[in-house]
């Protein structure tokens, strides 16, 4: 059996931050890219007990990996930040290693090993350093033959690499799946899983499984989730609106298939937040935050954390959010209406509380209103909630009717994020299952 967590996580993405609105694509270049991810977990199969608690990574890209930029000082210095700078203490746990870390050459027993110009220490010194901070580390490597950047691949070396990882003392292992036969990418994941738990260590394992075998028929979400802690579905995000756009259509119109398969010890994974990046306004940054906090996704940020914005990192450490995100019911939202041009994504949370993202889809003009009776959820406030406006800003809008007309102001491309709480003690409960979902309110 593979490993198990308790608990939702989410996926969260920054690259390198600047407080602007969105600009052409072809006018911004990140100069470094790394990831970090918040997990909720409870316990391993292993007996790891572990308290309701969050973790996250960071990730040196593809991209930027050639350079120099991509090295053991960097990777040092980002961790010192994360503790230093309160992004450990809201959570953010994982610091991880993407594509192009190794040689281009296995060693003589066949292991795979660190760039000797690029991580002098090897890969176990720096997990030391990491762990001296309280922090854990990730790496990435590949299902195939080759890693997408043409390092070597894991293909007739699972027990061999699971065992490095695990002599290395890694925490958490982003497994890509390129320069491999596609009907033969589940085999690949699953032997990898059980490598991992052969180690006796534990290992979180990220899969991109479903990302690779879409293309040739609909994954078995069932074994997914038995081998997987978290998976990623489709297309990588890009630093603009219409990628996260996609992203989110794509989920919309899935979501029959890959919601029922999240919940305590697996999650979807839609990809990085590109918070704090160039392409996305502060409107379009507060989206995807709100949005990735209802999709229970693991949180991945990619930035240059010595260089954030403060409007970024506020966003992005928001406790109010990130606990939405982490919430101990373990259910993922669904998108269920979209009306007027907007869009209505619902969460159920622990206490029979549930939140709310509704996103204004136009990109031109200014505020536009939105009758809060319109979301399908707003029945569970018979005959009062209690309302929280997390995002725009927060505010507390008191104890409302069910017949009260409650309006709500949305920017174009941004959102507001609330949060009901039934007064009655004859509570209401929503049933969240596939045949609740109102599919007719999904035009996608």
């Amino acid at each position: 059996m593979p490993f198990r967590i308790n608990g939702p996580y989410p996926d969260v993405l920054v690259t390198h931050g600047r407080c602007t609105d969105a600009l052409p694509y072809h006018d911004r270049f990140r100069l470094l890219s790394w990831e970090l991810k918040i997990i909720q977990m409870g316990s391993f199969f292993f007996g790891l007990q572990d308290a309701v608690s969050t973790r996250f990574f960071f990730s040196c890209f593809v991209s930027n990996c050639f350079s120099f930029f991509c090295s053991e000082q960097l990777y040092m210095q980002m961790a010192d930040v994360m503790v230093k700078e309160g992004w450990k203490e809201a959570g953010y746990e994982y610091v991880c290693i993407d594509d192009c870390w190794p040689s281009h050459e296995r060693d003589a027993k066949g292991r795979l090993q660190a760039d000797p110009n690029r991580f002098p220490g090897g890969i176990k010194k720096l997990a030391d350093y990491i762990h001296s901070k309280g922090l854990k580390l990730g790496i990435y490597a590949d299902v195939g033959k080759n890693t997408c950047a043409g390092y070597p691949g894991s293909l007739g070396y699972y027990e061999t690499d699971a065992q490095t990882f695990a002599d290395w003392d890694v925490d958490l292992l982003k497994f890509d799946g390129c320069f491999m036969d596609r009907t033969l990418i589940a085999e690949g994941y699953m032997n990898m899983s059980k490598a991992l738990n052969k180690t006796g260590r534990s290992i979180l394992y990220s899969c991109e499984w479903p990302l690779y075998e879409w293309a040739i028929k609909q994954p078995n979400y069932t074994a997914i989730r038995e081998y997987c802690n978290h998976w990623r579905n489709f297309n990588d995000i890009f630093d603009s609106w219409s990628s996260i756009k996609t992203i989110l259509e794509w989920t919309a119109s899935n979501q029959k298939i890959i919601v029922p398969a999240a919940g305590p010890g697996g999650w979807n994974d839609p990809d990085m937040l590109v918070i704090g990046n160039f392409g996305l306004s502060h409107d379009q940054q507060q989206s995807q935050m709100a949005l990735w906090a209802i999709m229970a996704a693991p949180l991945l940020m990619s930035n240059d954390l010595r260089d954030i914005c403060p409007r970024s990192k506020e966003l992005l450490q928001n406790r109010m959010i990130i606990a939405i995100n982490q919430d101990p019911l373990g259910r993922q939202g669904y998108h269920t209406a979209r009306l007027m041009d907007f869009d209505v994504w619902e969460r159920p949370l622990f206490g029979n509380r549930l939140a709310i993202a509704i996103m204004n889809q136009q990109e031109l003009g200014g505020p536009r209103r939105f009758p809060i009776s319109a979301v399908p959820g707003w029945k569970i406030c018979v005959p009062q909630c209690n309302v929280t406006q997390i995002l725009p800003q927060y505010k507390e809008l008191g104890v409302q009717s069910h017949q009260k007309e409650l309006v709500l102001s949305v920017n174009p491309t941004g959102t507001t994020l609330l949060t009901f709480t039934p007064l009655s003690s004859n509570l209401r409960k929503l049933h969240w299952n596939n045949t609740a979902v109102q599919t007719e309110h999904t035009h996608l």
